[in-house]
């Protein structure tokens, strides 16, 4: 969305679009919609919106207000048109032959921002799958060279070569990208299963896109991955260890932010990394309490780790940016079972979330303090196995040591157990 120009950047103007079917808050769309376009780099100038029963077929939005949509991109120099749905390659045509302006959608515009900001190999996979994807219908339309054979004569020739063509090499494409990044998959998989192996309980951080969840993670951990102030900027699984205060060791994985009207493409694509979610011990569901959609921010990301099959996993909601929150009507935001207010930023509230995560993990070892007898020392060896031992005193009556001890091997350290 930005052209770099000799020693400038020129932001480009940018019209935005939308079609009110009444199914969904076109405002709070297009608001969306506009954050989308600053991450790009962009800059909007105006909105357009049409009340209709239904798209319309040949220019989305309507003839007459495609011609009202020509004169603002002439009168305010508008160098892109974005859509707030999906466009054919017909629509886009036609868009473009009426308002003489380069038109994008909805779904074009945030594989645009994934591109850009993908920077491992799995990431760039799921990337262009999507992309794939997402041209391969649009191939016929987009342009004569490109035609479809019809009927009669002189209806045959390079435009159907040329389009069969690309959709082979596009199809061929997406099935050797698929292959590889099955083959990352299997990877994720083997280490997810070292984890269950190891006894390392994993804790995923799940939520709308730019409510925090990387600003979180650098919180607990000091991680120190990329937090911006703009959409989608964790498109990487990122991984780091804490212990809570119980003594027990959790394994953070921060997650891609999630969107209303999420493409199909897109969630298909990075389902291997939505996945760690459906196979944590926990998740910690992350919103942004002062945004006006916070209810709608919470639906879509419900909804969506339904779909990844998480029903059965215990969930934390953390109330992030709890300091912004300018009403007192906390029962609308207080819905949710086991929820935390807190303020990744500045600090607040992470003891409590890290309590509240502790009591969500199912109980597999338990912290004690044990005064272990000379001649059963050998019990600090079983307890290292799948527990931990944080400090060990010797003392004229054995060994006095603070210890987290599984489950399976609790009933033999009992007997020693003392205040």
């Amino acid at each position: 969305m930005e052209q770099i120009t000799e020693n400038e950047i020129n932001v480009q103007k940018v019209l935005v679009a939308a079609v009110d079917l009444g199914s969904y808050d076109v405002r709070m769309s297009l608001d969306e919609l506009e954050e989308l376009v600053d991450t790009a780099g962009g800059q909007v100038v105006a909105r357009v919106v049409q009340k209709r029963q239904s798209y319309d077929s040949a220019s989305c939005i309507g003839a007459g207000r495609l011609e009202e949509m020509a004169e603002l991109c002439r009168q305010l120099d508008v160098d892109r048109i974005v859509f707030d749905c999906e466009l054919t390659a017909t629509q886009i045509r036609n868009i473009e032959n009426v308002c003489g302006v380069f038109t994008i959608d909805r779904t074009m515009l945030i594989l645009d921002i994934f591109a850009r900001r993908a920077t491992t190999r799995e990431g760039r996979l799921q990337v262009e799958i999507a992309q794939n994807k997402y041209r391969l219908p649009r191939l016929t339309g987009m342009g004569a060279d490109l035609s479809r054979l019809g009927g009669g004569i002189g209806t045959r020739g390079p435009g159907e070569s040329k389009l069969e063509t690309d959709k082979r090499h596009i199809r061929s494409r997406i099935e050797k990208l698929s292959q590889e990044l099955e083959k990352v998959a299997q990877h994720r998989d083997m280490l997810r299963k070292r984890r269950k192996k190891d006894n390392v309980r994993v804790a995923a951080i799940v939520g709308y896109t730019n409510v925090g969840k990387s600003t979180l993670l650098n919180t607990l951990t000091q991680a120190g991955v990329l937090a911006e102030n703009k959409l989608f900027a964790t498109l990487e699984t990122t991984s780091r260890a804490i212990t809570l205060p119980d003594g027990r060791e959790v394994m953070l994985v921060d997650t891609v932010g999630l969107i209303r009207r999420l493409p199909h493409h897109l969630v298909e694509a990075f389902k291997s990394t939505l996945e760690e979610a459906a196979n944590a011990d926990v998740i910690i569901h992350v919103c942004d309490a002062s945004a006006e959609d916070c209810r709608e921010q919470v639906r879509v990301t419900n909804q969506l780790l339904n779909e990844l099959g998480c029903k059965d996993i215990p969930v934390v909601t953390a109330l992030n940016k709890w300091d912004k929150v300018a009403f007192t009507d906390e029962g609308e935001l207080e819905g949710e079972a086991n929820t935390v207010k807190i303020s990744a930023k500045n600090g607040t509230g992470i003891t409590e979330l890290l309590l509240a995560v502790q009591n969500a993990l199912p109980r597999s070892s338990t912290r004690c303090r044990l005064l272990v007898p000379f001649d059963k020392a050998g019990l600090l060896s079983t307890i290292r196995v799948d527990g931990k031992v944080f400090s060990e005193e010797y003392t004229p009556d054995g060994i006095l040591c603070d210890v987290q001890v599984d489950v399976k091997v609790y009933h033999m350290v009992q007997e020693y157990k003392c205040e």
